[in-house]
């Protein structure tokens, strides 16, 4: 399997841990990848998980700073096989869904968007307004694949890792990357 180039970004949503066990399990398949965090990602790794900043970049191939608009990721002549934006806050959500390019995650987003490339959006908020609603159907209507983090129960999930793991993989599907982080369904046993 040829080796897949995946952009990745956090926002300050919470949810950190999401965004870094997909880091961790990219990483696992050898995929390239692209990591951009939004300074109150930053803030959030800190306030929710064990995790410096320093270790969950450590994770990615690349690191690009939020407001770095000339990074490679930022042109479409910069061939990547998709983007994970995990977790999404509204406030990125809203500016990709109107293109408001105002830092290299939605710049980036835009990037995929346009060159028809996977955008997969997981959105972290609850309960979700009228607003959020309308913004993530513009997005799905413009070909991002919005995957809220919910859990599948069918896989018995006996740890929050478990569920992490999860949606990780719910995600690594959508990017086409082959894993075995949980359990598939198999069919009811009569």
């Amino acid at each position: 399997m040829e080796k897949k180039r995946i952009v990745v970004a956090m926002t300050g949503a919470s949810g950190a841990l999401l965004g870094i066990r997909l880091l961790q399990e990219l990483r696992k398949t050898g995929a390239e990848t692209h990591f951009v965090l939004s300074d109150w990602a930053r803030r959030t790794i800190e306030l929710e998980t064990d995790y410096t900043v320093e270790q969950v970049c450590a994770l990615a191939d690349l690191v690009y700073p939020a407001d770095d608009l000339a990074a490679s990721i930022s042109s479409g002549s910069f061939q990547t096989d998709g983007m994970v934006i995990m977790p999404c806050s509204m406030k990125t959500l809203s500016a990709i869904a109107n293109g408001f390019s105002y830092n290299l995650i939605a710049r980036a987003a835009d990037v995929a968007l346009k060159e028809r490339r996977p955008l997969i959006v997981v959105p972290r908020e609850t309960p979700l307004s009228s607003i959020h609603l309308r913004n993530m159907l513009s997005l799905s209507g413009d070909g991002a694949i919005l995957l809220p983090p919910c859990i599948g129960f069918y896989t018995r999930p006996k740890t929050l890792e478990d569920a992490v793991d999860h949606l990780v993989g719910k995600v690594l599907d959508e990017l086409h990357i082959p894993h075995q982080i949980y359990p598939r369904w198999t069919g009811a046993e009569s």
